[in-house]
């Protein structure tokens, strides 16, 4: 019995730090009100995220919002009715690129919301400022673009690989471009004390997009997975193995991901056997949701515990 204690300290010693981090404390509470990529749009990409102990969520994409609010108020994890959530807890949008089904529910939303910041590369701005907070296709909420400006969303331009804080929350942000076809995607590195949370948009595979973004990403937050403070990756699987890669539009497969995760293990120096990996932007006929998961299954020989967000229920990393 007395050896018992130094057995168990040996353990921890030679446990991986992504193992350790996973039973560790949680750092982040994130809420997802959409989880898919297409054709529900009632259940389109949008994850509220904020750090435990604190009620100031910053919103990554927004596909759906107040729908997705509705279930997270049924499931009891908010109190205040969809609206008063929207209002008041959600204190900034993070867009990572300019299709609908991750900005929707902000546009339909906006007459509805609160002053805030809608942050985003400057080519995701500048689509949001020309093509959707318009006096042509809506009206215009923010501060920026066409008269009259109601000035209800400031635009906050993110600058690649800069550290940013994120206002009205205790957390902080860096972005960093992906390759998502013909546009630039968005991953958002959101901080809070030593821990991390890695969202990403949609994006591509590197040898299919010609592309190091991904690479480059992967240099980024390699120490910090080395060190066991990458608490959950947020990434997306849009299509099946059988799809072919000139179908894919800047989208990852089951093997994609994978391979993409051994990239991130061998350029970090470290294992991500049991890193977090939640599967975002799955899209339906819920036959191919199912195939794709049988395959991220069977595929992952890399050991991350694989987490599938469901609608309006809270997930702690």
């Amino acid at each position: 019995m007395n050896r018992l204690p130094k057995i168990i300290l040996v353990l921890l010693l030679l446990m991986p730090a992504t193992l350790f981090a996973q039973v560790a404390k949680p750092s982040f509470k994130i809420v997802p009100l959409g989880v898919l990529g297409g054709i529900d749009e009632s259940n389109l990409s949008a994850y509220m995220i904020a750090p435990i102990g604190s009620n100031n969520y910053a919103c990554l994409d927004a596909g759906t919002i107040h729908y997705g609010l509705e279930i997270a108020v049924k499931n009891k994890v908010f109190r205040s009715p969809a609206e008063e959530v929207m209002k008041h807890n959600i204190k900034g949008y993070f867009i990572s690129h300019g299709h609908l089904d991750h900005l929707a529910g902000m546009v339909i939303n906006s007459p509805e919301d609160t002053v805030k910041n809608v942050y985003g590369l400057a080519s995701t701005i500048e689509t949001l400022k020309t093509h959707y907070f318009t006096w042509e296709s809506w009206a215009n909420f923010a501060d920026d673009g066409g008269a009259p400006q109601l000035k209800k969303y400031h635009y906050k331009i993110l600058t690649p690989g800069e550290q940013q804080s994120v206002g009205n929350t205790e957390m902080m942000v860096t972005a960093f471009p992906l390759s998502h076809s013909n546009l630039t995607s968005t991953a958002f590195l959101m901080k809070s004390g030593d821990n991390y949370v890695l969202y990403l948009g949609d994006t591509g595979a590197d040898a299919i997009e010609k592309s190091q973004n991904l690479n480059k990403l992967w240099a980024a937050v390699g120490p910090l997975l080395k060190m066991g403070r990458l608490k959950a990756l947020m990434i997306e699987v849009s299509f099946s193995n059988e799809q072919p890669d000139k179908s894919l539009f800047g989208h990852l497969t089951p093997k994609l991901l994978m391979a993409e995760l051994g990239q991130l293990q061998k350029i970090a120096g470290a294992s991500v056997k049991g890193l977090n990996v939640v599967v975002t932007h799955l899209k339906p006929p819920y036959k191919s949701i199912f195939k794709i998961k049988q395959q991220l299954k069977a595929g992952n020989t890399l050991g991350v515990k694989l987490t599938y967000p469901e609608q309006g229920k809270m997930l702690l990393f």
